[in-house]
């Protein structure tokens, strides 16, 4: 690759970039949003809502997320629904994570110990008070090592977009394989970009584990 197109060449790539993080940081926002709706909806004390909350859950897990793009890119324009790329990727991506980040989220409010549940309940706590108070800060800690993990694995899952026509980095990258030729070098460019992005947030989540851990061992002496 000549020396003159490398300003294209960064430029093209820092617009894909920036799309992906966009896409990253919107997905990641609903399907926070969603875990938790999810979450506590299989908490239920009715059994049809966890019933149904269970089998959404189950059916965005067990089903690819390439698909589900498709699906909502290509198919419900068939019923009169068409939806933009990015919102697309976002609802697609949003919701196929929440599937995971729900069972992150209940899993870690279901570790807060009964005895607590039961103090809560004698005491007569209001149960949103009691659960936005003396719950929630206690599953927080983990809750947020894993979902940090998931986050990392939902910025290296926007390479899939790139397939619903969204201008994103691999998309970008594929884009100027085709006009400039040189893969081994833009693949490489492309590859260093993903984990320039990625690192931060591994170790952010490593640092808050090793915390997490210190905080742990102090509180169990």
């Amino acid at each position: 690759m000549e020396l003159s197109n490398l300003p294209f060449v960064a430029g093209e790539l820092a617009h894909g970039a920036w799309v992906t993080v966009q896409i990253t940081l919107l997905s990641a926002a609903l399907a926070l949003v969603l875990s938790f709706v999810f979450a506590l909806l299989r908490l239920s004390p009715l059994r049809p809502v966890r019933v149904i909350s269970g089998a959404c859950i189950e059916f965005l897990r067990g089903t690819s997320a390439l698909v589900q793009l498709f699906y909502l890119f290509f198919i419900l324009p068939l019923f009169g629904i068409s939806i933009s790329p990015m919102t697309t990727a976002v609802i697609g991506l949003g919701l196929n994570f929440s599937s995971f980040g729900a069972e992150i989220v209940r899993s870690a409010i279901v570790n807060v110990s009964q005895g607590q549940r039961d103090a809560l309940q004698a005491l007569d706590f209001p149960p949103l008070t009691a659960f936005r108070r003396i719950i929630l800060p206690q599953a927080l800690p983990f809750m947020l090592p894993p979902l940090g993990n998931l986050l990392v694995e939902l910025l290296k899952s926007t390479s899939l977009v790139s397939l619903i026509t969204l201008s994103d980095l691999t998309f970008a990258g594929a884009s100027l394989i085709t006009t400039l030729g040189d893969q081994t070098l833009i693949w490489s460019i492309v590859l260093l970009c993903y984990f320039a992005m990625a690192w931060p947030l591994t170790s952010l989540v490593a640092y808050y584990e090793r915390h997490h851990t210190r905080y742990r061992q102090v509180g169990n002496r």
